[in-house]
This record gives structure tokens, C-alpha cells and sequence, in this order.
């Protein structure tokens, strides 16, 4: 059974590269348009692994992890950021909040993939 992925970013685009990526390699992708909206597609159902963007509106990435990390269900769904931020005190930042790794904008699709497969296990 294909694992699933719910993917944050409020760039349609970025949306688009990262679902392609992730569909090619077998993974069920839902997308979230910001925190807020993320938020409400975590109802219960199993997801493997969240890929959030930091800068959005609405609700930042920092806040939808510390958000969806105050759930029972998702508690330790891995969490991988996706930003153009590189400062050492966002990483900081998104570790505290609960994030495993830190992906920089603009990224190589294979790039992703390895950070995904290393924290999604077959």
C-alpha cells in the first residue's frame, strides 16, 4: 500500500514539482494550501510523512508543525521543511517545533526523494 504524504506549501508550483516527484515514486500525495488549511486535512487519517513550507499565510510552517504535532494521531509523523530559508536559527527554530529535516529552496526532486526515503520506512 503506497504511502502518503501531505505536502504544505501556499506555491502552487512548488505544490506541483514536489506531488510529481513524490507520485513517480509511488507515494500518495494530499496538499495543503497553508498551516491553517493543512490543518484541517490531518482528520485522523494515516500520514506518513508532512513536507511543509515555513513562509505562508495564514498560519507559517512553524506553527502548523507545533500544531499538528499537539495531535495524538501525528505526534510522530516525521516532518521535513521545505523553505528558502537557510539561517541557522530557523533551522533551529523548525527543530524545536518538531521538524527532522530541512530541505532548501530550489531543490534537485532527487534531493527530496533521499530526505523522504530517509524518513519513511518501506
Amino acid at each position: 500500500m503506497a504511502k502518503t504524504i501531505l505536502v504544505v506549501d501556499d506555491s502552487a508550483s512548488v505544490r506541483q514539482v514536489v506531488s510529481i516527484a513524490l507520485k513517480s515514486a509511488g507515494y500518495d500525495i494530499i496538499e495543503g494550501v497553508d498551516g491553517k488549511d493543512a490543518l484541517t486535512k490531518l482528520n485522523g487519517q494515516k500520514i506518513h510523512l508532512i513536507i511543509s513550507d515555513v513562509n505562508m499565510p495564514n498560519m507559517d510552517g512553524i506553527a502548523f508543525v507545533k500544531a499538528a504535532k499537539q495531535l495524538p494521531a501525528y505526534k510522530f509523523t516525521p516532518v521535513i521543511m521545505l523553505t528558502t530559508e537557510s539561517q541557522e536559527a530557523k533551522k533551529l527554530e523548525g527543530q524545536a517545533a518538531g521538524a527532522k529535516a530541512w530541505v532548501v529552496k530550489p531543490f534537485q526532486p532527487a534531493q527530496m526523494l533521499a530526505a523522504v526515503s530517509k524518513l519513511i520506512l518501506p
